[in-house]
């Protein structure tokens, strides 16, 4: 398959792959078969043998335990790439997480400790990597996470990761002004509904597939193979002017009422 960027020589970190049917594994491909160097993570010793095929397949270079909940995980992390590497040129973020008892109650139902570890787990950790990624980002650089419609509008069952997507969002267009002088760019990518093993958290998921695939224009779900595309372009220099968008990838879901 002929790559739609040209990523060699690049060095990446992609956060979040569970198995290889993860919206990261799809970006991950994507980014391995533009020509990019992966390091990747794996969230503990369980998930492990999950994560272990995809990155043998893609051939990568470090494969790194992290837990952003663990002290000190995050940052052996980014030690680790600055003593093999010396270098990052882009980083993918993509994990997401909230209690089962909050993400299934309503939004004015949710704990304040549920509330608070979705938005930790969810979104300050972006901001945390990016803090990280920064002083390697000698020569510029691109900064990605992943997002859901449900940030701008109301999805039924989606409930707190909502607000917390949100959130996401919002950071990355003060995170993409923050480090501008630093040519780093941030951006969003507000994938359409896919079947992976964090969604299958959300209640009835079942039931909000078939609503998307109706309402989108195509009447097509994407794939994580659409998603990793936008993210490999987004990963490249051709996207430094598009630096602080929230790039839609589902199809044209979202442009419909």
């Amino acid at each position: 398959m002929t790559p739609i960027v040209d990523l060699a020589g690049k060095r990446g970190l992609v956060v979040g792959i569970a198995n290889g049917h993860s919206i990261a594994a799809g970006c991950a491909t994507a980014f391995r078969q533009a020509g990019a160097e992966l390091a990747l993570t794996y969230l503990n010793d369980k998930a492990l043998p999950f994560i272990r095929p995809v990155a043998d397949g893609l051939g990568t270079a470090l494969l790194l335990p992290c837990d952003v909940r663990i002290p000190g995980q995050l940052e052996a992390v980014f030690d680790r790439i600055g003593q093999e590497w010396g270098r990052l040129d882009f980083l993918l973020h993509s994990i997401a997480f909230a209690p089962r008892e909050d993400l299934h109650a309503s939004v004015v139902d949710c704990s304040a400790e549920g509330f608070a570890m979705a938005m930790d787990v969810s979104c300050h950790s972006f901001i945390r990597m990016a803090k990280l990624a920064a002083p390697l980002m000698t020569e510029g650089g691109s900064l990605m996470t992943v997002s859901f419609y449900g940030a701008d509008r109301v999805v039924e069952n989606y409930n707190l990761m909502g607000p917390v997507k949100a959130a996401l969002e919002s950071s990355v267009r003060y995170m993409a002004a923050d480090l501008a002088p630093r040519r780093i760019r941030a951006f969003a990518i507000s994938a359409g509904a896919i079947r992976t093993r964090a969604a299958s958290g959300i209640d009835r998921f079942d039931d909000l597939l078939d609503r998307v695939r109706a309402r989108t224009p195509a009447g097509r779900l994407v794939g994580i193979e659409d998603v990793g595309r936008i993210a490999a372009f987004l990963a490249s220099e051709a996207a430094a002017p598009m630096s602080g968008s929230v790039v839609h990838a589902d199809n044209g879901a979202h442009t419909v009422a």
